[in-house]
């Protein structure tokens, strides 16, 4: 019965998405541009609080092994209206596509923002795959990463997530625990090519784009560079087993 409930949902969830263009809305320019003077005002009043408070940071609590691009959400509550006047129109929480986080909080906390309209596509994968019962592997790019099986999910096309870095429509793919991730390699690429920094090979590369913008590479995987300078995705995972991909 309780499987019955949970697939009842899930695809009701789907359904609804579907009535509303997919769950990924456009929404009006305003609502998703990473303008800098609103950066700027929300690093001024983390400034602020950091100093009021001994250091602490206005951010909500996560799990320990969350990934660092979206492990320091800021908590609007302890810097609104006591250090700056009101949430950013294209804050989440008011209707745009953007969170603010903190990135690099031990060190040197600085404001940064990720676009959740890749998290609403992950969303959306996930509610397709609990109602199939399964995971749609494709094709292996990458040691235990995976193309996703569009049609295999019912989708006529395959769903992308717009680069906060460029014009790129980028693509979503799926490792071997059946996560969905966002792959940042266009990006990776094209950034790597334009700078001069001594990548160490066995470092995580996403750092690049996170220090050269104010959006972040959020939920993706790690990257290391190839023998060839290219930017792979990389995944510590058990490999599937044949099992799982007879089941596929």
């Amino acid at each position: 019965m309780k499987r019955i409930l949970q697939l009842f949902l899930a695809t009701f969830m789907l359904v609804m998405l579907a009535a509303c263009g997919g769950g990924v809305q456009e929404s009006p320019e305003s609502l998703r541009t990473p303008y800098d003077d609103q950066i700027e005002l929300m690093q001024r009043a983390v400034d602020q609080y950091r100093e009021k408070t001994g250091g602490l940071l206005p951010i909500k609590t996560r799990e320990s092994d969350t990934d660092i691009y979206i492990k320091y959400p800021i908590e609007f509550s302890n810097i609104v209206p006591q250090y700056t006047e009101k949430i950013p129109m294209n804050a989440y929480e008011k209707g745009g596509v953007f969170q603010y986080v903190i990135y690099d909080a031990e060190d040197n906390p600085r404001v940064k923002l990720v676009d959740i309209r890749a998290a609403e596509r992950i969303r959306e994968l996930n509610l397709r795959k609990q109602v199939n019962g399964k995971v749609p592997f494709g094709d292996e790019i990458a040691p235990n990463v995976y193309k996703i099986d569009f049609d295999a999910m019912g989708f006529k096309k395959p769903l992308t997530v717009p680069s906060p870095y460029s014009q790129s429509q980028l693509p979503l793919v799926v490792a071997g625990n059946g996560q969905f991730y966002v792959d940042y390699s266009i990006d990776l690429a094209n950034e790597l090519s334009n700078t001069k920094l001594n990548v160490q090979k066995e470092e995580d590369i996403r750092y690049i784009l996170a220090e050269a913008s104010n959006v972040l590479p959020a939920y993706s995987l790690p990257y290391r560079l190839n023998e060839a300078g290219e930017p792979v995705m990389h995944y510590e995972i058990t490999p599937r087993t044949s099992e799982e991909k007879a089941e596929n």
